[in-house]
C-alpha cells in the first residue's frame, strides 16, 4: 500500500499531507541550524566522500558503496568506511568490525561492505567516532559514508546521491505522505548523481547492477542463477520487486517470490519452511551475511555488481581523487 501512495497511485497521501509539512519543516531547520552555525559539525582531517539518497528505501546505494571503495583501492587509496549501522544493536559505539562481527551488533549493509570490499568498516550513530575510530586505528586517505546525506553533523567533501531510476521521486512529497528525506531541489547542491537502472536524466551517470554466478551459502560453490532447480526467491531489502526482476531477466525458474522488510532478522525455522528438499531457497547478498550461521545445503545467494560507464567513472573517481591531492 505504502508503495502504492508513494508513486501516486492513491490520493490517500493527502491524509498525510500534514505530517509531511511538519517532516519537511523539522528537516528544514536541522539543515539551518548547521548552516547558520546554531549547531556545531565536525570535519574529518582526511576527506569525507557521502554516499546517500534522498528517498527512503533501496536505491541501490551500498553496491555504489563497495563500487567506490573497491575502485579507490584499486588506485593505491586506503580507503575506510563508516555507517549508521541501521538494524544493528550494538553494546557499545563506535563499533569498528572484526570478523566476528555480527549483523545482529552491527546491521546487514556494513557486514556485507566489510566482506565484500575488505576495508575497515566502523559504525555509530555519531558518524564523526566512527570516523574518530577507524583513524585512531590505522592511517587512510579517506573516509565513505554509507548513507548520511542528511547527518549534516558530520562535514563532507564530496556529496554523491543514488535516484532510482525506474520509481525516481515518486509523488515528490516528504514522508511519510511520499519517499522524500529531502525534495529534489536538494541534488542542486550535490557533485554527483548516479541513476540506478531506469534511463539517466541530464547530468545523471547511468548505473546497472550486473549479477554474478549464485554462491551457496555453505559450500561457496558458484553456478548461474539459471541453473538452480525449483526457486523460492526471497529478498529483505527496501525494494524487493528489483531483485524478482533480475532473476527474471536472468531467466531463472522462479517458483514463489518472498518479500520481507528490509533489515529483516530471521530465524533458520522460518526460512527453512519456504522450501522443500527439491526446490532452492535463492536470497541477496545482503540477506546472506544474515543467515550463514544457520544455512542449509540448498540455499543460495546472488551478488551483484555496480556497473558504470566508463567515461563517467573515469570522471567521477578523478573528481574524488582531486581531493585527495590537496
Amino acid at each position: 500500500m505504502i508503495e502504492r501512495i508513494w508513486s501516486g497511485g492513491s490520493l490517500l497521501y493527502l491524509a498525510l499531507l500534514p505530517l509531511s509539512w511538519l517532516y519537511g519543516l523539522f528537516s528544514w531547520l536541522i539543515r539551518f541550524s548547521y548552516r547558520c552555525g546554531l549547531r556545531k559539525s565536525w570535519r574529518s582531517p582526511v576527506p569525507v566522500v557521502v554516499v546517500g539518497n534522498l528517498t527512503a528505501g533501496g536505491n541501490g546505494k551500498t553496491p555504489m558503496v563497495i563500487w567506490l571503495v573497491e575502485h579507490l583501492q584499486q588506485r593505491g587509496y586506503r580507503v575506510g568506511v563508516v555507517s549508521r549501522g541501521y538494524g544493528g544493536k550494538s553494546a557499545v559505539y563506535p563499533l569498528v568490525l572484526g570478523q566476528n562481527t555480527s549483523t545482529r551488533e552491527a546491521g546487514d549493509e556494513p557486514v556485507l561492505i566489510y566482506q565484500r570490499a575488505g576495508a575497515p568498516v566502523a559504525i555509530a550513530p555519531k558518524r564523526a567516532e566512527a570516523v574518530q575510530a577507524l583513524l585512531q586505528q590505522q592511517p587512510l586517505d579517506v573516509i565513505i559514508t554509507d548513507d548520511g546525506l542528511q547527518h549534516y553533523a558530520l562535514q563532507r567533501d564530496f556529496e554523491l546521491v543514488v535516484i532510482d531510476g525506474v520509481r525516481r521521486f515518486g509523488n515528490g512529497w516528504w514522508l511519510p505522505a511520499g519517499p522524500m528525506r529531502e525534495r529534489a531541489a536538494r541534488l542542486g547542491s550535490v557533485d554527483a548523481r548516479v541513476a540506478n537502472g531506469g534511463v539517466a536524466q541530464a547530468g545523471e551517470i547511468a548505473m546497472r547492477l550486473q549479477a554474478r554466478d549464485a554462491v551457496n551459502l555453505l559450500s561457496g560453490e558458484r553456478r548461474p542463477a539459471a541453473e538452480l532447480p525449483h526457486v523460492v526467491a526471497m529478498a529483505g531489502i527496501g525494494h524487493p520487486p528489483r531483485f524478482f526482476a533480475t532473476l527474471e531477466k536472468l531467466n531463472v525458474e522462479v517458483v514463489q517470490e518472498v518479500a520481507f522488510a528490509d533489515h529483516q532478522e530471521y530465524q533458520q525455522a522460518q526460512l527453512a519452511a519456504l522450501v522443500n528438499a527439491d526446490q532452492t531457497l535463492l536470497m541477496t547478498e545482503k540477506d546472506a551475511v544474515k543467515c550463514r550461521a544457520f544455512a542449509q545445503p540448498n540455499w543460495w545467494y546472488l551478488p551483484v555488481d555496480a556497473v558504470l560507464p566508463s567515461a563517467q567513472a573515469e570522471q567521477l573517481l578523478q573528481d574524488i581523487e582531486s581531493l585527495l591531492s590537496k
